[in-house]
């Protein structure tokens, strides 16, 4: 039996890691380590993406929605190219990843060879919290260990590069010897909480104020238990980052959903009229949409100390474990008497989820697409992986998907890069192959890359335990997202040659996979397409002929060019508005901010 290469060590090091799966494409830049994976029996198991691209997106898909850390492997030069927009959704998202990149011999280094580039370059940026190129087999262990455990304590993406004369290198262990770095496997983390003056300055933050609002975000994730009991004690209603969408349920009558641009009215007038704020876990950028300067005390708890502080004065910033913070605040907070507050949240939270099942009433030509996520949310199973793609699906999915039980959902939140929907899926697919997954994606991110990864989903499917994946097209011909951000921002009329998309059959592409296919073009089918593609024994297509003329603008933006845009449409011509222009205007003129006019 031939001695074990670098390539075998690597893949023998990533199961004592517990990776299960890795995403990538093939190249000579990592034949050695593909023939490993042939002598390996495949495991950790190797999904091959259409395009190294969606390898990066599927691991991150995969990290989001396990927990786990997400790993893909590319060739060196372009391989390793296509990887960084994954990447980087990654390093925006905190969603830890390791790529494993090959690079040209090192025989071939700096004579500009074939494919050869200049890799600890490129990914300087997007990998900064950790990047090494292995030269020799002793170098391995450490830096495979040392890659893992940084994309895993930071949330980061971390790449290896190995050159592909390092990889069938035979491997030779680290010495106890000078300059020689030995390595193990495994860690155990902590618990993080704050000390207990620094908790009990915060619960005087608290308790002191008469108007609580709460806001969460993807790093509140597990803490959902201690956030209600919070919740509750303070009076408190809480509105939830576009990452944050999963951390709780829509179902409490308290739980004001999105916030910001993708947001719902009840978290925008919950933030203008609370007097004091408490962020868990989240990093949201845009503080026009939280409290004015002056009007309300603030604290924070978030688990990374370089994140602490932003985007509000806050008075108090506690350093710790979300859920682990909360446990130690609950002690020392006193429960409000007077409820008015939670009450008047309440109400104006009912009073939303009314009005948008009234939008998604509204008709359209053919199919508003509101309609689409409205008739999914009583449908949805309390299990399922809902991903969107960029554009107006994510405004959709973030207002008017309404999550329950223990539904998980997620999007690129900080890139907002197109077309990591379906590659999101598949990722989660494989992390959770017994859990139903609905993919949102426009016609734009199928275009894209999407269409493609279908060949990858009906490569793959039998493998899950529960083979529904189904992936929803927004289907209207149009840029949808960025035609409306034109009109809306800059006053233009849609500019065509940009903005229209050719004409693609989505329906016939996936029946000719082998996938169900099912073409929509009338608002009554919706429900029982949803019904279908719910119950199937295979992954679905469901192709939605959706109106682009039903604006993702969000009624109660506060972006004085958004009014203005908004205030427009309503005295707008019937030619350019069409069917819409009746039911739009009603709500808009419901829930314009009053103090926009």
């Amino acid at each position: 039996m031939a001695a074990p290469t670098v390539a075998d060590h690597l893949l023998g090091r990533l199961r004592e890691w517990g990776v299960d799966t890795v995403f990538g494409y093939a190249g000579d830049g990592i034949n050695g380590l593909l023939a490993a994976w042939g002598r390996a029996d495949d495991v950790p198991r190797f999904v091959q993406a259409r395009h190294e691209e969606m390898a990066a997106f599927e691991a991150v898909g995969y990290a989001k929605f396990t927990g786990r850390l997400g790993v893909c492997a590319a060739t060196s030069g372009p391989g390793a190219i296509h990887l960084l927009n994954g990447l980087y959704d990654a390093k925006l998202d905190h969603v830890p990843v390791v790529a494993v990149v090959g690079q040209t011999n090192r025989s071939a280094m700096g004579g500009s060879y074939q494919q050869e580039v200049d890799l600890l370059s490129l990914f300087k940026d997007v990998a900064s919290d950790y990047l090494q190129m292995v030269t020799v087999p002793e170098q391995l262990p450490n830096v495979l260990d040392r890659a893992i455990r940084t994309a895993t304590a930071r949330r980061a993406p971390a790449a290896i590069i190995i050159p592909a004369d390092v990889q069938e290198l035979e491997y030779s262990a680290p010495t106890h010897e000078f300059k020689m770095v030995p390595s193990s496997v495994g860690v155990e983390w902590p618990e993080l909480a704050p000390d207990d003056a620094a908790v009990r300055r915060a619960a005087d933050v608290l308790n002191a104020g008469g108007k609580v609002a709460m806001l969460v975000g993807s790093g509140a994730r597990g803490a959902h238990a201690e956030i209600e009991q919070v919740a509750d004690l303070l009076g408190a209603g809480v509105a939830k980052a576009l990452l944050g969408k999963d951390v709780l349920s829509d179902e409490p009558t308290w739980v004001t959903g999105s916030i910001g641009l993708l947001g719902t009215r009840p978290s925008y007038e919950m933030m203008m009229g609370c007097d004091t704020l408490l962020t868990v876990g989240s990093s949201f950028p845009y503080t026009q949409f939280m409290p004015e300067f002056g009007q309300a005390r603030a604290v924070q708890i978030d688990l990374d100390p370089s994140m602490i502080g932003m985007r509000y004065p806050y008075e108090v910033n506690l350093v710790g474990d979300a859920a682990a913070t909360l446990r130690a605040l609950i002690p020392h907070l006193e429960r409000k008497t007077n409820r008015s507050w939670r009450e008047g949240i309440e109400s104006d939270v009912a009073r939303w989820w009314e009005t948008m099942a009234m939008e998604a009433a509204v008709e359209a030509d053919p199919i508003n697409p509101m309609r689409l996520f409205s008739e999914l949310s009583d449908r949805l199973p309390e299990d399922a992986i809902v991903t969107a793609d960029s554009g107006s699906s994510a405004n959709w999915y973030a207002r008017q998907l309404r999550f329950r039980g223990a539904v998980r959902g997620s999007l690129s939140g900080t890139l907002a890069t197109m077309g990591p929907g379906v590659p999101y899926g598949i990722g989660a697919k494989f992390g959770c192959p017994d859990r139903p997954v609905i993919v949102f994606a426009g016609d734009g991110a199928m275009q894209m890359n999407g269409l493609a990864e279908l060949i990858t989903i009906n490569r793959y499917w039998e493998q899950w335990t529960d083979p529904r994946l189904v992936v929803a097209v927004l289907h209207n011909n149009d840029l949808n997202q960025v035609t409306w951000e034109m009109r809306a921002m800059a006053g233009a009329p849609k500019f065509v040659e940009s903005q229209s998309l050719p004409e693609v059959d989505y329906a016939a592409f996936a029946a000719g996979l082998g996938l169900q296919a099912i073409a929509v073009d009338k608002p009554a089918d919706v429900g029982s397409a949803w019904d279908r593609a719910l119950t199937a024994s295979r992954p679905t297509v469901l192709d939605v002929r959706c109106d682009p003329n039903v604006p993702p603008i969000p009624p109660h933006a506060t972006s004085s060019q958004m009014i203005d845009a908004a205030k427009a449409m309503l005295a707008g011509d019937e030619d350019r508005w069409g069917v819409m222009r009746q039911g739009v205007k009603t709500k808009l003129q419901e829930f314009l901010p009053h103090k926009e006019g």
